[in-house]
């Protein structure tokens, strides 16, 4: 209710403000022999910016400050000789238990006489503050409206200001991404340090043998070999990307070249509703259906295949990103410009030598980073792996036997209670700076791939 509320009067302060600047902009570009810098959307926008801001900067200052200072509150109201026989836990408890009697919500055991008091005191100081907290957003946000329509002149930079606004905007979302890019790999580059100081980097990065040993106390930890996790990582992956790939291409080339309009109206949201079944139905649908079937077709030509198996994972995972190869290349091959089409045609060149010639090779990038989204949606999929896979971190080479994933092991290693204070716990940070470099090293080959290609066409 209350986000309701704050929501409803940040829009009416947003409307208010638009329709101020709007006037005042449009008034003076219709005053008689007044020549105008900017349009009145500008001053719009203008005003509306410096409203919004002082009632946001209002509204996150008690977000961030709201909850001490109700802490505080709620401990003022606990009698002082319960209060000094309560610990840590108690007292979190205990303000757990007021926080609840304030909301209206039904507490465990009996309610102690100043628990009521407190829960009460609590109610009216939370609706309060929460009224204060709006006034003054609201007060801020009509004081900062009235100055900056103060300053809208004939002459004012509205257009100038909004623009380096907007710019200011932009620029904060891309330090955003970048920063918490940097963030992440350096919490996992601190946690492998921490990992590398137990277990030797040689022995992980090259080591055949898999079997950490989780309950361990002293100074046997077990064995951290990357390279069966890796090699059932690569053969998931490999399979699924002989699935998905021809299947999603080629999907691609007859909707957009050869499909009647009718069809492709159909057939592509078909296909898009792949992307929408959660991983866990498709790790479901590989234990229950695929598992099984590619188990009797192996049987009756003489192979042994495991139920659970890399190739019912990488069939599975496969068929799941087809619509991500197929959609994504699909509206790459629609940018092609027609001309090169028509041009083709005009040299007397078939549809499908047009399409192999032409094509194709315009559309290369587009495809190259369609496969390469694949490729890392394969690397980092864990439900399916976790179902059909078998989590067997044994090192083979056939794709017909459980193997066990990076992904999974993360899972693994990282589930129940841990302090990541040992390797047991620390290695799911070396796997994932692992997953991390694989990835990176896929965007530069992609990159160099894109590059070479595409001088020949510049």
């Amino acid at each position: 209710m209350n986000s309701l509320i704050i929501a409803a009067l940040l829009l009416v302060l947003l409307g208010l403000a638009y329709q101020t600047g709007w006037a005042r902009g449009g008034a003076l570009a219709t005053a008689t022999g007044t020549k105008v810098h900017s349009r009145p959307q500008y001053h719009a926008s203008y005003v509306a910016v410096w409203t919004l801001v002082p009632a946001l900067i209002v509204l996150l200052l008690w977000a961030v400050f709201g909850g001490g200072i109700t802490l505080n509150f709620i401990r003022e109201q606990i009698p002082a000789d319960v209060l000094a026989g309560l610990d840590a836990n108690g007292l979190n408890a205990l303000v757990a238990r007021i926080q609840a009697l304030a909301s209206g919500y039904g507490v465990v055991g009996e309610v102690q006489p100043y628990e009521a008091a407190a829960g009460n005191a609590l109610r009216s100081f939370q609706f309060i503050t929460f009224l204060g907290v709006v006034a003054a957003a609201a007060v801020a946000g009509l004081g900062a409206m009235l100055y900056a329509r103060s300053r809208i002149t004939a002459r004012h930079r509205a257009r100038n200001a909004v623009e380096r606004m907007i710019g200011f905007v932009l620029f904060a979302c891309s330090a955003i991404a970048i920063l918490t890019t940097a963030g992440i790999v350096a919490s996992l580059l601190t946690e492998a340090i921490k990992f590398f100081t137990f277990i030797n980097p040689l022995d992980f990065f090259f080591g055949t043998v898999w079997a950490p040993n989780n309950a361990a106390t002293g100074g046997d930890y077990g064995k951290y070999g990357l390279l069966p996790l890796l090699m059932g990582t690569l053969m998931i992956t490999v399979i699924a990307m002989c699935v998905a790939v021809p299947v999603g291409l080629m999907a691609a080339i007859y909707l957009s070249q050869y499909a009647p309009r009718q069809l492709r109206a159909v057939a592509k949201p078909i296909i898009e509703i792949l992307a929408g079944i959660p991983t866990i139905v498709f790790g479901f649908f590989a234990l229950v259906t695929v598992g099984p079937f590619l188990r009797d077709i192996g049987a009756a030509v003489g192979l042994n295949i495991n139920a659970t198996s890399a190739l019912t994972a990488g069939v599975v995972m496969g068929i799941m990103i087809i619509p991500f190869v197929s959609s994504l290349s699909d509206d790459i091959l629609n940018q092609v410009p027609r001309t090169l089409r028509d041009g083709a045609y005009g040299l007397g060149a078939t549809q499908s030598e047009t399409i192999r010639s032409v094509l194709l090779p315009a559309a290369l990038p587009g495809i190259v980073g369609a496969f390469l989204l694949a490729v890392s949606r394969a690397v980092g999929e864990t439900m399916i792996v976790v179902l059909a896979a078998g989590n067997s971190p044994v090192l083979r080479g056939s794709i017909f036997e459980p193997v066990a994933t990076i992904t999974v092991s993360i899972v693994n290693q990282l589930t129940g209670d841990t302090d990541f204070a040992g390797p047991q716990s620390l290695v799911g940070f070396a796997l994932g700076l692992t997953l991390f470099v694989i990835t990176l090293g896929l965007n530069i080959f992609a990159l160099y791939i894109v590059r070479r290609f595409r001088e020949q066409y510049e």
